[in-house]
């Protein structure tokens, strides 16, 4: 069974004080890279499949967009759309290829999601998470500094046939 997990961006963004003033310092679409950039090593991490929604409710004239960046999913709605909207199609076409969480603090949402057979997941406790996983991350990349885990696979021909196209 796998797992998906969606995520309503700008709620999350919202509740995390590091990304609040990351966009009034520098710019909304930083802060918005800075989260997308937390999921992406998030995912890896956790191994499920990540689907980030924005709201794009108010862009005159904007049209559903979703791109792939660094593996998670990241879906713009159209004008006209909430997030929500958007949130509650995919779980409707998500719910039986497996474990379906939602990751949002909007009361009605989570109501919402808990009917569509989803589970909640506050964005605060998500945002926890991502932050454990990225102090694992930090400490499991200082205990390997140092190592050469590729060297530790290679056979001793193939070492030399690396070394003289590095010196070359």
């Amino acid at each position: 069974m796998s797992e998906v997990l969606i995520i309503d961006g700008y709620n999350l963004l919202f509740n995390w004080p590091e990304l609040i003033d990351l966009k009034e310092k520098s710019s909304f679409a930083h802060a918005r890279d800075k989260l997308i950039a937390e999921l992406i090593n998030y995912q890896a991490y956790w191994g499920g499949k990540v689907i980030l929604v924005f709201d794009a409710l108010h862009v005159p004239g904007g049209m559903e967009r979703k791109e792939k960046i660094g593996g998670v999913e990241v879906i713009y709605s159209q004008e006209g759309e909430t997030a929500d909207a958007v949130i509650e199609r995919l779980v409707k076409n998500l719910g039986e290829q497996g474990q379906v969480y939602v990751a949002t603090s909007d009361a009605a949402e989570q109501r919402m999601i808990l009917g569509g057979g989803a589970l909640r997941l506050p964005v605060a406790e998500l945002k926890d998470y991502i932050e454990k996983a990225r102090r694992e991350i930090d400490e499991k990349g200082q205990r390997d500094t140092g190592k050469n885990l590729l060297d530790d696979f290679l056979g001793g021909e193939t070492r030399e046939i690396l070394e003289k196209w590095r010196r070359s």
